[in-house]
């Protein structure tokens, strides 16, 4: 296999990793102030530790899969400082964001740690309604190898406000063997929602991906939809900090994502 072709392959698994409505539709949604919920001295608080949280990141250059201390310790400090509420289903949550960085836990899979550590590739979520169904939200990866060419995987998505039955909670591990090969979830009272935050997770499970080379598409060779894979394909993102700039994420195994708010 080709170096540019592994590169590509790598890229693609990281989309595993991770994880805007329309006008008419967003204007549905409630707008949630952050004044009316934080002073502006906690506000400017925050607002500081953004700015150290990019400028430390900025500053590791190339690194987004890290386990720096300073920002791990910038991290905890913006988690304690108070957010938009409710971010899973606050308006701000929706549109595009870029991945800024990543911790390397031990219980991401392998490869999927080496492929958000390939920094060649810009990569993207997206939190959006789907195109042909305006009540059905997606978590939309995407990893960018070019302006023409990328990959795309869609995530079936819910919150409060937008439920899905399908999801319920995930039973297994993800072990295979007892060896950590796909990524390790946490399951069970290890994996209850935090009460003190309410609606700040959005769940989900991988349905379907493509890769586009420029209008010339090809399936992701993954069966998101075989019943034997459905339940190893969920997952869900805690949302424990939230502006309208940075959000910061807590994965079902076990990672930090930092990301940063895309302006359209």
């Amino acid at each position: 296999m080709s170096p540019r072709v592994s590169s590509l392959w790598l890229a693609a698994a990281a989309i595993l990793s991770c994880i805007s409505p329309s006008v008419a539709f967003q204007a549905l949604l409630p707008k949630v102030s952050f004044n009316l919920f934080d002073p502006p001295k906690q506000r400017n608080v925050a607002l500081d530790l953004e700015n150290q949280l990019l400028e430390a990141i900025a500053a590791n250059g190339d690194k987004r899969l890290d386990n720096s201390q300073e920002i791990a310790s910038l991290v905890n400090q913006l988690e304690q400082c108070p957010s938009i509420p409710r971010p899973a289903i606050a308006s701000e949550i929706y549109g595009r964001w870029r991945l800024l960085q990543t911790t390397n836990a031990n219980t991401a899979s392998p490869i999927q740690r080496k492929a958000v550590d390939t920094t060649k590739f810009d990569i993207f979520q997206d939190i959006v309604f789907s195109e042909n169904d305006q009540t059905k939200l997606l978590v939309r990866q995407i990893v960018k190898f070019n302006d023409k060419n990328q990959l795309c995987v869609d995530a079936l998505a819910s919150t409060s406000a937008y439920p899905l039955p399908e999801l319920t909670d995930r039973e297994g591990t993800g072990k295979i063997l007892g060896l950590n090969i796909l990524g390790v979830s946490l399951v069970g009272d290890e994996a209850a929602e935090d009460a003190d935050r309410p609606d700040s997770r959005i769940r989900f499970v991988f349905d379907e991906g493509k890769f586009d080379f420029g209008g010339f598409t090809i399936p992701y060779p993954v069966p998101f939809r075989n019943p034997l894979f459905r339940d190893a394909v969920k997952g869900w993102i805690d949302i424990t900090y939230l502006s309208d700039r940075v959000r910061i994420s807590r994965g079902n195994k076990g990672t930090t994502f930092i990301l940063k708010k895309e302006v359209s």
